[in-house]
């Protein structure tokens, strides 16, 4: 009798130990069903972009209940074709890629609703020496990925800003976007223009310089913004607005912060990047000012990228502030 007590017990035990699991995991399963995903194509996986990182690894974004399931997509052409597709909801890119399909007469087109960066955050490379004057690059050759992208387009303002007649230097504009680092490695061009952490990792392995920053030199204007399809933006102008908080918030500790502590918060981020190098990386952002104070893409800084653009021939006509972008931050 003694023995069917005791194994009763057990079994009621045992019962209400699978029975609290169960309930455990089930309430973790319906509070991650509150959170709505968000799939997120960016251009490129840089140090450049912290202030969205910070907005991940603090959790701002689950602050807001989304989910960000992130996906790098090589060049602003495939981050806008991604986004077209439905392959993901949010681009993360220049701009000027939201700017072409709008003017293709694409019905559902891209509009910007958020800003990150204000300039351009590439850094040039030199081969030989860390000394470094602008007037260096004539007779050079140069390598900067398709002259149609922001990289390629602020060098150029760069260049100009600096008085450097472009025909004078030899720009390099065959070399894909992804593959800028590994074909200066292989012997191509006297200097190239990469983003952080490529950087510095050249530099660490002894392949060049770091001896400038191209936004140091270019015009201020809406370099990566976030984009998504029209359509997409008025069926879900609450979610994006807290997906645009978010990203006020990361950018705000990340002005607020020094290097140091924001390479603890990212570090997660870039794993094969030490938390000194990480940290120089980001202090390299910080002093070039690259950053927006808020997610708000201003008109006149709109109009500069334009303006830009048409000055090179890549659009015929001014598109209007209005049409393409939609700020969700206010």
């Amino acid at each position: 009798m003694k023995k069917k007590i005791i194994l009763s017990l057990t079994i009621i035990v045992f019962i209400v130990v699978i029975s609290l699991i169960l309930g455990l995991f089930l309430k973790k399963d319906n509070k991650n069903n509150d959170f709505t995903t968000i799939k997120v194509s960016e251009v490129t996986h840089s140090v450049f972009y912290t202030p969205f990182y910070v907005a991940i690894e603090n959790g701002y974004f689950k602050d807001e209940g989304i989910n960000i399931d992130l996906m790098l997509v090589s060049g602003s052409d495939n981050v806008a074709a991604s986004v077209l597709s439905n392959d993901t909801e949010v681009g993360l890119a220049g701009p000027e890629s939201a700017t072409y399909v709008y003017l293709g007469k694409e019905k559902d087109y891209l509009q910007v609703f958020a800003g990150l960066t204000k300039r351009d955050g590439q850094f040039i490379i030199s081969r030989n020496s860390k000394d470094f004057k602008w007037t260096d690059l004539i007779g050079k050759e140069i390598l900067i990925g398709r002259s149609t992208g922001m990289p390629g387009l602020s060098f150029l303002r760069a260049l100009e800003n600096e008085g450097i007649d472009k025909s004078k230097v030899k720009i390099n504009e065959s070399v894909e976007f992804a593959e800028l680092s590994g074909a200066f490695i292989g012997g191509e061009g006297d200097y190239v223009n990469l983003f952080e952490p490529l950087a510095s990792k050249l530099e660490q392995n002894k392949n060049g310089y770091v001896v400038t920053s191209v936004g140091a030199y270019s015009d201020d204007f809406p370099y990566t913004a976030f984009y998504a399809r029209k359509s997409y933006i008025q069926k879900n102008k609450d979610l994006l607005k807290k997906f645009s908080n978010a990203i006020a918030k990361g950018i705000t500790y990340t002005l607020n912060n020094d290097g140091n502590e924001i390479a603890k918060i990212i570090q997660k981020q870039f794993s094969d990047t030490s938390l000194d190098d990480l940290s120089v990386m980001i202090n390299r952002y910080k002093e070039a000012d690259v950053w927006l104070d808020n997610p708000f893409v201003e008109e006149k800084f709109f109009n500069t990228l334009t303006d830009l653009l048409k000055e090179n021939g890549l659009i015929k006509e001014k598109v209007n502030y209005k049409d393409l972008v939609n700020n969700m931050y206010e």
